[in-house]
C-alpha cells in the first residue's frame, strides 16, 4: 500500500494480482476458486493477491432479493429423470441468441460449483437415500431446479463470504467504484485498476480516494436495477454498466431484460406457490377505495382465470408468447394495465379469486387439469389461499413477516417489475470479456440469451466464477501486478477523475437524485416490458441529451454523502442511453415481440378484444417475433464520436465445441495447459 498525492487529494495505492468487483455469490465464489488454485499452484501468500470490493457487503441482489423457493437450476439430479450436458445446453440455447460454448460450459460446471456450494453449507434438501430433490422451473423441461428455500442466494453469498474469510482474503466494504483506470488502446488495451470513494470517509475536502491496482480484473457487480423506476431489484443495486462502457467493454443482449409481477412495498418476486396458492387479485383507487376484481371482464370462466393465476407460478416471466388464446401472461398485461389507470393493484391470500355474476365462486375441482393435478399432489386443496400457500411453502410466508408484511391480516400490493438483465457485457467461454485480462461474471455477463430456466442465474455466477478463476491463475499467473510504465497514464486520469469530482456542487448544476428519477421514469415507461419504436427513439434522443448535459452543467450537491449519488446518476446515465440505443436497433431490424416484452404495432396481432391501447382506443395489437434474428447477437460498445454515443453490431452465434479426442491426447493437452489456448 501507498500513499500519493494527486491534484489536491491524498490517493491510496493498493497492489493485487485479481481486482474482484462485487461480493455477491458470483464475485465470493470466483475469490474462493482463485485462492484455491493459487494454493494448489503452490503460492504461499494467495489472501493478499486477491482483493474483493464493494459498495456493500450486506447489499446487492444476492443478499436481498428472491421468491418463493429460490432457485438453482443445475444438471438433473433424480434417479428418474436422465439428464445429460448437451440436453442441458440445449435447453439454454432454445430460444436463441445465446452462444453454445457458453451454454455447454454452464452445462458441464453446474454439477460441479452445486456440489461446492453443498460442500460450504448451503442446506440444499435431499431425501433420506441422499437425491437432491428436484422440481421444474420457467423454461425447463426436466426437473433440473433445486432450492434451498426464498433465500438462496442469501446463503450462497453467506456461506462463500465464511470460507473466503477463513482464507484470509481481504474483502474492502462500503467502496464507490468511481473509475476504471485504463493503460494501453487498440488490442493492447487493459483495464488497471479500479479506482474507489470510501463512503465512510469522504467528506467535502477529502473524497477518500482508493485505487486498487490489479494484473487482471473480474467484474460481478450486478445488474443496473437502479435503471428501472418500477424494479424488484433491492433499492440501492446500480451496477457499473456505465464505467465498464466508457473503459471499452462490449455487451451483447442488452435488449433481453426479464419482467414479471411482484410485490413493491417489499420488493420480492411473486412467483411459484404464491402464485400456485391462487390468491385473489383485484385492485383499488390511489386512496385503497372503489374495489375491483378486474380481471373477470377479460375470462369467460372462473375455471380459466383460476388456471391462468395458478399458472404464473411456474409460467412466471412476462412472456409474449403466452398472451394470446387466454394464456396466463395476460395476467401481466391486465395488471399493467390497472396500474397505467393510476390503480394500485393486490394479491389477497385470505380470499380465494372473486369472480363475476357469471362466473360464481372458486372451485378448486374446476381448476384446468395441470393446476388441479399439481395441486392434488401437493396436498394443497385447502379452502384458502394463505391455507394452500402455509401448507406448500410456510417460508414464503414468513419472509414477508420478517419485512413487515402479514400476509394472514393484509393483501399484497404488486406491480409488473424489472427483475433480471439476460444481457451484459460479452464473454468467451472463459467468461473474459473484449478486454484482455478483464473478466465479467454474474448478472454484469451476457452469458443468457433470449429466454433462460428460472435459477439458470445462480448457475451461470457459480460456473462464470470458476472458469474465470482458473484461467486467470493457469494462463497469466499469479504474480502481483507491475504498472510502472504506467504510472504516468494513471495519474493524469486520476487528475482528471479528482478534477470532475471537485467541479461537483456548482449552483448551475443539476440535482443528482433528480437525474436518477428521470433516468428510471424514462427506463420504465420505454424500455420494459411494452415496447413501440417512435417511443423508443424518442426515449434515447431524451437519454443522449441528459448525459450531455451532465458532462456541461456537472451536479449541485446538498452535502459530500451527494458525491457518490452523482456518480452514479453520471455512469447510470450512459448505461440509460447504451440500453435505449440496443432496443432502438433491435426494433428497428424489426425483431418484434420476444424473451419478456412486448412490441406494440398498429397491424400485429390482437391480445384481446377488452385489452384497450389508450393511446389510439383501439384493441391493443403487437408484433411477433421474428424468429430470424435468433441466430446472431446485437453487440453495443461505446463511441464517444457517434451521435448516439454508441454503435451496435450483429454477432454469429459461437456453437458448442463438438470435438471429443481420446484419453490421452487429451490428457496431455490438459497436463501442458493447452486447454487455455485459443
Amino acid at each position: 500500500m501507498e500513499t500519493k498525492q494527486i491534484a489536491d487529494q491524498m490517493v491510496t495505492f493498493h497492489r493485487h494480482n485479481t481486482v474482484i468487483v462485487g461480493a455477491g455469490a458470483a464475485g465470493m465464489n470466483c475469490a474462493v476458486h482463485l485462492y484455491e488454485f493459487m494454493r494448489r499452484k503452490g503460492v504461499q501468500d494467495p489472501q493478499d493477491r486477491i482483493v474483493v470490493i464493494t459498495g456493500g457487503l450486506g447489499l446487492g441482489a444476492s443478499r436481498m432479493s428472491g421468491s418463493d423457493k429460490q432457485t438453482y437450476y443445475k444438471m438433473g439430479t433424480s434417479p428418474d429423470v436422465p439428464d445429460d450436458a448437451q440436453e442441458f445446453a440445449k435447453t439454454l440455447t432454445a430460444a436463441g441468441c445465446c452462444h453454445g460454448d457458453l451454454a455447454l460450459a454452464e452445462a458441464i460446471g453446474s454439477l460441479r460449483e452445486f456440489y461446492h456450494l453443498v460442500n460450504v453449507g448451503v442446506p440444499f434438501p435431499t431425501n433420506a437415500i441422499g437425491t437432491f430433490i428436484g422440481y421444474k422451473t420457467d423454461h425447463d423441461p426436466a426437473e433440473r431446479a433445486t432450492s434451498a428455500g426464498p433465500k438462496t442466494s442469501k446463503f450462497m453469498s453467506e456461506c462463500l463470504q465464511r470460507q473466503l474469510e477463513q482464507y484470509g482474503v481481504k474483502i474492502m466494504d462500503n467502496q464507490e467504484v468511481a473509475h476504471l483506470l485504463t493503460a494501453g488502446s487498440g488490442k493492447s488495451r487493459r483495464i488497471a485498476g479500479v479506482v474507489t470513494i470510501d463512503k465512510g470517509r469522504v467528506s467535502a475536502s477529502d473524497y477518500a480516494v482508493n485505487v486498487y491496482l490489479g494484473a487482471n480484473l473480474v467484474l460481478a457487480a450486478g445488474g443496473p436495477g437502479e435503471l428501472y423506476k418500477t424494479s424488484v431489484y433491492p433499492k440501492g443495486q446500480v451496477g457499473i454498466h456505465g464505467l465498464a462502457f466508457r473503459a471499452g467493454l462490449a455487451a451483447e443482449n442488452l435488449t433481453e431484460s426479464q419482467f414479471g409481477l411482484a410485490s413493491t412495498k417489499f420488493r420480492w418476486n411473486v412467483s411459484g406457490t404464491y402464485m400456485q396458492a391462487v390468491p385473489r387479485i383485484f385492485s383499488t383507487d390511489t386512496r385503497g377505495g372503489d374495489e375491483r376484481e378486474f380481471l373477470t371482464d377479460f375470462f369467460p370462466a372462473m375455471s380459466k382465470m383460476a388456471t391462468d393465476i395458478f399458472l404464473k407460478g411456474y409460467q412466471w416471466p412476462f412472456d409474449p408468447q403466452r398472451i394470446e388464446n387466454l394464456q396466463s401472461s395476460l395476467i401481466d398485461i391486465l395488471v399493467f394495465n390497472e396500474t397505467q389507470k393510476g390503480r394500485h393493484v393486490f394479491m389477497d391470500f385470505r380470499h380465494n379469486p372473486v369472480g363475476s355474476d357469471s362466473m360464481g365462486e372458486l372451485d378448486i375441482n374446476d381448476l384446468e387439469p395441470e393446476a388441479l393435478e399439481y395441486l392434488t399432489k401437493a396436498g394443497a386443496l385447502q379452502s384458502t389461499p394463505i391455507e394452500r400457500l402455509a401448507h406448500m411453502n410456510p417460508l414464503a410466508i414468513d419472509i414477508y413477516k420478517e419485512n413487515g408484511i402479514d400476509l394472514y391480516a393484509e393483501p399484497l400490493e404488486i406491480a409488473v417489475c424489472a427483475q433480471h438483465n439476460n444481457g451484459g457485457f460479452a464473454v468467451n467461454k472463459w467468461w473474459q470479456s473484449n478486454i484482455p485480462h478483464t473478466f465479467v461474471i454474474g448478472e454484469m455477463a451476457g452469458s443468457h440469451g433470449v429466454k433462460r430456466p428460472g435459477g439458470s442465474a445462480l448457475n451461470a455466477g457459480q460456473t462464470g466464477g470458476l472458469r474465470a478463476a482458473e484461467y486467470i491463475v493457469n494462463a497469466y499467473g499469479c504474480g502481483l501486478v507491475d504498472y510502472s510504465d504506467q504510472l504516468d497514464s494513471a495519474e493524469q486520469q486520476l487528475k482528471q477523475f479528482i478534477k470532475r469530482v471537485g467541479g461537483y456542487g456548482g449552483s448551475s448544476g443539476l440535482a443528482p437524485g433528480e437525474v436518477i428519477e428521470q433516468i428510471q421514469s424514462r427506463m420504465t415507461a420505454s424500455a420494459g416490458h411494452i415496447r413501440e419504436i417512435e417511443d423508443a427513439r424518442q426515449a434515447l434522443k431524451k437519454a443522449i441529451e441528459l448525459h450531455k448535459d451532465i458532462q456541461n452543467r456537472g451536479f449541485k450537491l446538498q452535502n459530500h454523502g451527494d458525491i457518490t449519488t452523482a456518480i452514479q446518476a453520471e455512469h447510470l446515465s450512459l448505461a440509460s442511453v447504451a440500453y435505449l440505443k440496443a432496443i432502438v436497433e433491435l426494433l428497428q431490424q424489426g425483431s418484434g415481440s420476444r424473451g419478456s416484452h412486448l412490441v406494440l404495432a398498429g397491424d400485429g396481432i390482437q391480445i384481446h378484444p377488452d385489452v384497450i391501447n389508450k393511446a389510439t382506443g383501439e384493441p391493443l395489437k403487437f408484433k411477433p417475433e421474428n424468429e430470424c434474428l435468433r441466430n446472431s447477437i446485437l453487440q453495443v460498445q461505446y463511441d464517444a464520436g457517434s451521435p448516439d454515443l454508441f454503435q451496435c453490431g450483429a454477432v454469429e452465434l459461437r456453437q458448442a465445441p463438438t470435438e471429443r479426442k481420446a484419453f490421452e491426447p487429451a490428457w496431455q493437452d490438459y497436463r501442458e495447459d493447452k486447454i487455455y489456448q485459443g
